[in-house]
């Protein structure tokens, strides 16, 4: 199985939501030993800071439903958790 990397995500959210500033960090290595960590220790889990244009007038949980379905195809590739900030 090939694990996203930060740059996969990094990627998918330049493309679909256009953001004006983008972070993405890989703390996979911060979750060895907890379910869903990978033992390569990159790849399962991550967080995400992003402010976006599309998310002008939408409530939290609107704006990480436009990330999630931004970064759904990573989560067949291994992706377990993503901690979302969106500012």
């Amino acid at each position: 199985m090939n694990l996203p990397t930060a740059s996969d995500l990094e990627a998918r959210l330049r493309e679909t939501l256009q953001p004006t500033a983008l972070e993405v960090i890989d703390e996979s290595a911060a979750h060895a030993g907890h379910a869903g960590a990978g033992a390569e220790g990159y790849g399962t889990h991550f967080r995400v800071r992003i402010a976006s244009p599309l998310f002008a007038g939408k409530p939290r949980v609107a704006r990480h439903r436009l990330v999630y379905d931004a970064l759904q195809l990573f989560i067949a590739q291994g992706l377990h958790a993503l901690a979302i900030e969106t500012l």
